[in-house]
């Protein structure tokens, strides 16, 4: 449940963890497992020995770090893919990625700490009665919410309070070096038309080429495999027939209309309206703020303006512009998370005019103008929005009083179906599917949309030992209770059962085996000089010919998905090249010729360049966190154990290699 919360975090790991295809869309905060302080990852020895796999400055990170984050980012990765396999995902490099994530993550709160900068316990606190998750339908922070929600999430307090600590130690590291602009407003960092212009000219590259495929179902036909054939292959290949575990679901959905909530009340609406800074008169403001890390400066500045400076005259000659200072449309809370309570207090107590300053935060000081003070919104103009809000907490704490107490319930002892009847729970029962979904026969069972998120806490019940739980289908929204009703465990079929499943598969694999001969060929006389078209004809009668290709790499980047292995092959080979491509679920493969290069002309599309800077403008901030990132992790003495990191990723995974 607190996933949901936890991913509000804007953790640098979103941008440090790039692994390939299934890693690639892993986001995660980097907790210990329940050390929840910055420095829970190890000891402290000179270079890793035994269960190390790594020190950062001699502060040590051992296995168990590494595998207590490859677990929690394993889960949150089948919160999205349910069908997420955790071999494939050690396979595409997930434990490698985690070992690094926790190296960047100790150089990073080592860069900081030495530098003076903390995360207090108090910083913590402050960012939790600011969550709305914790709030009640009054929007003040309720310690029994907080509670439930670590109850139903099954996270630990203190890996939580560690997660946020190590957030605002990024905030103050990573945010000053790339700034947000408002929306709307002009950005703050800006890449040079100098650079535009080279990306741009990139991406009006132009290939020529050919591409063809040698098909599976071109050579299929021709395969007759006798008995023999068969049996070898069904005996080589067991594994690949065994039917995975299946097991028969049962679930109760825990939502709104299971758990009522109480309408709002004229009380609690005028108890939001005058507790909310942005319904009232005085309290939507625009300000002018600046941030020095040295005390002295912010002193000077703020006597210069007191003394009748222009403000920003005064920053623009410390090297600020208008867009660096000014904030529009400010309200207290945002103001807040920008700065402190402390100052955000006192920023919107003041009177319009006002300078504030200089006050200290964890980022510097700061020294504030209260530019202009909006009026805020009556009573009446803002009802509806605070009825839908009081009524959207109010649901949500009433879902989950109920899940609480029904995994209480379930805890003292309580049955399935016992629980479920007491709450008027609606009781679905499935037939026997696999995790992914699947029935008996292989074919897909239509999963009732409740019960995706569910598939993957259904398969980690003991089977032995099937006791029910409560798992989350929508974060803060929308729980369900579930149980095993029967498990029915993997096995192979025998021969006879699935003669012609293996008969099939046997002839696919022949065909692909000698489809690959007929593109090394045809490969081998393009190289040879022989033009696309005629080797394709000469290889085989029937194969079809190859398909000329004249392409900017603008046009293959013109979708909404990545383009075509082969075109991606086509811009990455060197002119005059050709080589063999394999063509997807094993259809045959592709033979792909790259014939020239034109270099791109910003001259011929100027068009391009506007949008290649204001694209390269909004990835700038990312690109300046991962270098600056990078940079904390080089000055480190970062010693690596490679041998115990390969180790321990092969004892998770089995065995299995990693992807090449």
């Amino acid at each position: 449940m607190i996933s949901g919360f936890r991913k509000s975090l804007r953790s640098w790991a979103t941008i440090a963890l790039l692994f390939l295809a299934l890693v690639a869309i892993v986001v995660t905060g980097f907790g210990t497992g329940g050390g929840g302080g910055l420095g829970a990852l190890g000891g402290g020895n000179a270079s890793p020995t035994g269960d190390q796999l790594a020190t950062v400055n001699g502060e040590a990170i051992t296995a168990d770090a590494a595998s207590t984050e490859v677990n929690r980012s394993f889960q949150l990765l089948r919160q999205r893919l349910p069908n997420a396999d955790m071999a494939e995902y050690l396979r595409q490099g997930g434990y490698e990625g985690a070992v690094d994530a926790l190296i960047n993550l100790v150089a990073m709160r080592q860069y900081g700490e030495a530098r003076g900068l903390v995360a207090t316990p108090q910083m913590v606190d402050r960012f939790l009665v600011n969550r709305p998750e914790f709030q009640n339908a009054l929007g003040q922070y309720d310690q029994a919410l907080y509670r439930q929600y670590l109850q139903l999430s099954g996270v630990n307090e203190r890996a939580l309070r560690g997660d946020i600590a190590r957030d605002l130690m990024r905030q103050q590291l990573l945010d000053p070096v790339a700034p947000q602009s408002e929306p709307g407003s002009p950005p703050i960092l800006r890449v040079p038309q100098g650079v535009a212009r080279a990306y741009a000219a990139a991406r009006l590259e132009r290939r020529r080429g050919a591409i063809g495929v040698v098909p599976v179902a071109a050579l299929a036909a021709g395969i007759n495999p006798s008995d023999a054939e068969i049996d070898r292959h069904y005996a080589r290949n067991r594994a690949q027939y065994t039917v995975p575990e299946r097991r028969v679901i049962k679930y109760a959905v825990i939502g709104a209309e299971q758990a009522a909530a109480a309408a709002p009340t004229e009380a609690e609406i005028h108890a939001v309206y005058r507790n909310t800074p942005h319904y009232q008169s005085g309290q939507v403001r625009t300000l002018l703020s600046v941030v020095f890390t040295a005390q002295g400066e912010a002193n000077a500045f703020a006597q210069r303006v007191r003394s009748g400076a222009s403000f920003l005259e005064a920053a623009r000659a410390g090297g600020r512009s208008e867009a660096d200072i000014r904030l529009p449309n400010m309200r207290r809370g945002d103001f807040t998370n920008r700065t402190s309570a402390d100052i955000a207090g006192q920023v919107f107590r003041a009177q319009q005019g006002a300078v504030i300053g200089p006050v200290r935060s964890p980022l510097g000081w700061h020294v504030v103008k209260v530019e202009t003070v909006s009026a805020g919104r009556p009573l009446e103009a803002v009802r509806a929005d605070i009825v839908r809000e009081i009524a959207r907490r109010k649901g949500a704490a009433a879902v989950v009083a109920l899940a609480t107490r029904i995994e209480e319930q379930i805890d003292a002892g309580g049955s399935f179906e016992e629980v479920a009847r007491a709450a008027r729970l609606t009781i679905v029962t499935t037939p026997p599917i696999t995790a992914r979904g699947l029935q008996a026969n292989g074919q897909a069972w239509a999963v009732p949309a409740d019960l995706r998120p569910l598939l993957a806490a259904t398969f980690e019940i003991d089977a032995d030992n099937p006791e029910p739980a409560v798992a989350p289908i929508q974060e803060n929204a929308r729980y369900a209770l579930i149980a095993v009703d029967r498990a029915e465990p993997a096995a192979v079929p025998p021969l006879a059962q699935i003669r012609d499943r293996v008969r099939t598969a046997l002839i696919r694999e022949q065909a692909l085996a000698r489809a690959r001969q007929i593109a090394n060929a045809i490969v081998a006389r393009i190289r040879g000089g022989v033009p696309p078209a005629r080797a394709f004809a000469e290889a085989m009668p029937g194969l079809p010919a190859p398909e000329q290709l004249d392409l900017r790499r603008l046009d293959i980047m013109r979708t909404d998905r990545q383009a075509p292995p082969p075109l991606l092959a086509l811009f990455r080979m060197r002119p005059g090249t050709a080589e063999v491509l394999a063509a997807p679920n094993g259809a045959g493969w592709y033979v792909i010729v790259a014939q020239q290069s034109v270099r791109g002309d910003i001259a011929s599309a100027p068009q391009a360049l506007g949008p290649t800077q204001q694209e390269l403008q909004e990835t700038a901030g990312t690109e300046l966190e991962l270098q600056f990132l990078r940079a904390m992790t080089l000055r480190a003495n970062v010693q690596r154990n490679e041998a115990a990191i390969r180790a321990e990723r092969l004892r998770l995974s089995g065995g299995v290699p990693p992807a090449q």
